[in-house]
């Protein structure tokens, strides 16, 4: 498997994001083959669709001074991202636990980081959608089937630091059901899945960098995935109820959007 970081211009509102990528990719004389992904940053996808939001354009709510009192953060941004959130269980410094479109997130996907100052970035409208349309606006101009993810960073349990996640799926399905299948020795595997759409988005992540590369695609080629026409958001989806995590942990809400 070739990964290779795309390097482009600073992207802003509106811009035509298939172009883009394609006048990357060319003014790095590389090409588009058939089974390959684009990895796209979702910060970028977001930018393109407007999700810039000015800090000073919101009024805090009672609640958000509070949670920005306790987790010293910016009341003007929590209340971004109390907006933005299905529900925020608490945090850290600097940080809230919150659940955004069935993922756990920090902020729920609102960021600071690669904004201008003064403003909060949030996820994509409609992620699926979004990667499906892109995969085909890149397909029908290159005659070339190819996958897409966009790929955001997350924190894992206990571990320090960030790495990839697939925020959105689209051209192979993102996860390859091991069970029924047998180990090395024989035996049954009952309950493994492999999350091969979060594992490229976690190995294109580490190209991208999360500071000021100005990479933020990279075009993945020879990845081990199995095309498909559509993929459904809720193949990704683990109910709460059968997490290892959220059994157990996540018992109350500070917020539940209703």
């Amino acid at each position: 498997m070739q990964l290779i970081a795309i390097k482009t211009r600073l992207i802003k509102p509106n811009s035509d994001l298939a172009e883009t990528i394609l006048d990357s990719i060319s003014a790095q004389k590389l090409k588009i083959d058939n089974g390959d992904v684009l990895a796209v940053a979702s910060k970028v996808v977001a930018t393109v669709q407007n999700q810039v939001r000015k800090l000073s354009s919101v009024k805090p709510s009672k609640q958000a001074r509070k949670l920005a009192r306790t987790y010293a953060l910016e009341p003007n941004f929590v209340e971004i991202v109390l907006q933005e959130a299905d529900r925020v269980y608490g945090g850290v410094q600097k940080a809230l636990l919150a659940l955004k479109d069935d993922i756990l997130t920090a902020n729920a996907g609102v960021d600071h980081k690669n904004a201008p100052k003064g403003y909060a970035v949030a996820w994509p409208k409609e992620p699926y959608v979004t990667a499906e349309k892109l995969g085909k606006e890149i397909s029908e101009a290159t005659d070339k089937r190819v996958g897409v993810i966009i790929v955001d960073s997350r924190v894992t349990p206990l571990r320090v630091g960030t790495s990839g996640l697939a925020l959105a799926v689209a051209g192979f399905e993102p996860v390859k059901d091991h069970r029924g299948e047998t180990d090395l020795y024989g035996k049954p595997i009952l309950i493994t899945r492999h999350a091969v759409a979060d594992d490229l988005a976690s190995a294109a992540h580490l190209l991208m960098g999360e500071s000021s590369e100005q990479t933020p695609f990279v075009l993945i080629k020879e990845a081990p995935i199995e095309p498909t026409d559509h993929v459904e958001p809720s193949s990704v989806v683990m109910p709460a109820r059968q997490c290892l995590y959220t059994k157990y942990v996540l018992k109350g809400t500070a917020k539940e959007r209703t």
